[in-house]
């Protein structure tokens, strides 16, 4: 039982640490990038704060190209299908292209109502429609980005994608300071460097995913009966990120009516929020691949394993994390503004970030778990559950009128970290008690 245990921990570890590393790379970035834009001023900040919010909206509606062929790809290489497993790889990478166009039309025709809905206005609105503009000709290349990361971790390769993002994000901080600062071109420089990088990113991993298509002798012409069953097995999957990301952008709705403070504020500690979200997403990650392999051929005693061994890690590393943000949390802000009151609001949203973040280990690994066993229909139907419960605290926040001052967001981010949050860890634990999720073996051919 111990070899069987220290060969799941290395299992793990062996991927959720490439993982992690590929996963931080993004929030890194985006780290860098609001300090840059950061020191251009609040209106700024608030500016793309927003817009990266709307975009990170739009493309998370699209995780389900990583999250629907990640487990499908692992189950088929589990029951030792590699041709099939490619082409459902394949065929991910097409309706990600479809998407990508679709999306970034509809962004340019829509994008200035959305962002004045949220309620930008003046210089923030400024801002916030130059930055969204420009970073839409990004948006196929994210996609694309997206599935082929999903294909590979399927393939129990995240190496690949810590290379491909620690380049790419590389080279993007560096192009971005010099957008920015070299070229003086603002906000707008920010966004432009971060296109070129995506479109560098997406070519690579095309390259990757073609050459292992042909040496398993698969065509890369789009097959039309996979893309339908890549969309359908992700429609669930959608319904589940629609309703996390509606949760998130009626947080901003609320903060963005308490002012401009706040707002830059929030946008910081989201940021953060989403860098120590990746880090504990890689468990999650690992997850994914493992369970859905272990499910494929047929291995259920070491499903049940892997699933206790990785809540607990999860709930240990976000103990650590939590520590870590609340030991910096009256310092770190200086590394973006210099302004006194995003620093104290940020304060407060740090400290209550801090308390969740072993509670945020247990959601975002068992959301893995159930993901990677593909019980999409659960996790979209207990995300409408959580919205249920999260919705009206929001509103009871709103409606406390605490206006751009440190307490307003505090209670924001209670209602967060603790409420929404804490929906989440009760419909996900309730699931994983049960065996219902799991099912063994494959169905179906992928041609």
């Amino acid at each position: 039982m111990r070899a069987a245990r220290r060969s799941t921990a290395k299992a793990i570890r062996g991927l959720a640490i490439p993982a992690f590393g590929a996963l931080i790379a993004e929030p890194l970035f985006l780290l860098a990038d609001s300090a840059i834009v950061g020191h251009l001023g609040v209106p700024q900040l608030a500016g793309v704060g927003l817009a990266a919010t709307v975009l990170q909206t739009v493309v998370g509606l699209m995780v389900f190209l990583a999250y629907s062929t990640t487990p499908a790809v692992a189950r088929l290489l589990g029951a030792g299908r590699h041709a099939e497993a490619l082409a459902v790889g394949r065929d991910g990478l097409w309706l990600a292209a479809f998407l990508g166009v679709l999306v970034s039309v509809v962004g340019i025709l829509a994008g200035g109502h959305l962002l004045r809905g949220m309620g930008a206005q003046g210089e923030v609105l400024t801002y916030a429609q130059e930055y969204f503009l420009i970073s839409l000709a990004g948006i196929p290349a994210m996609l694309l980005v997206m599935a082929a990361m999903g294909v590979l971790r399927g393939l129990q390769d995240t190496k690949t994608p810590l290379i491909v993002a620690t380049a790419g994000f590389g080279v993007n901080i560096v192009m971005n300071f010099v957008f920015v600062y070299g070229f003086d071109l603002s906000v707008g420089g920010a966004a432009a460097g971060t296109v070129i990088a995506q479109w560098g990113m997406a070519a690579v991993y095309l390259v990757i995913v073609a050459r292992a298509a042909r040496h398993f002798e698969v065509g890369m012409r789009p097959n039309l009966a996979g893309i339908k069953a890549v969309s359908k097995v992700g429609s669930w999957l959608m319904l589940r990120t629609l309703s996390l990301r509606a949760a998130i952008l009626m947080t901003v709705v609320v903060v963005t009516a308490q002012g401009p403070t706040n707002l830059a504020a929030h946008q910081l500690a989201m940021t953060l929020f989403s860098f120590l979200a990746f880090a504990l997403d890689a468990l999650a990650i690992a997850a994914q691949a493992l369970i859905g392999k272990e499910l494929g051929a047929g291995n259920a005693s070491q499903v049940r394993l892997l699933t206790r061994t990785m809540t607990r890690w999860g709930l240990g590393f976000g103990v650590l994390t939590g520590a870590g943000i609340a030991a910096l949390s009256g310092v770190v802000g200086w590394a973006f503004t210099t302004d006194p009151g995003v620093h104290a609001a940020l304060m407060a949203a740090l400290l209550v970030m801090a308390v969740g973040q072993p509670l945020a280990g247990y959601v975002f690994v068992l959301d893995g778990v159930l993901i990677g066993a593909g019980d999409a229909r659960y996790l979209a139907l207990a995300g409408l559950a959580n919205l249920v419960v999260y919705l009206p605290l929001l509103f009871w926040v709103a409606q406390m009128s605490l206006g751009d001052t440190v307490p307003g967001l505090f209670w924001v981010w209670a209602a967060f970290s603790v409420g929404y949050m804490g929906a989440r860890g009760l419909t996900l634990g309730l699931r994983a008690r049960t065996g219902r999720w799991m099912q063994l073996g494959v169905t179906g051919s992928h041609g």
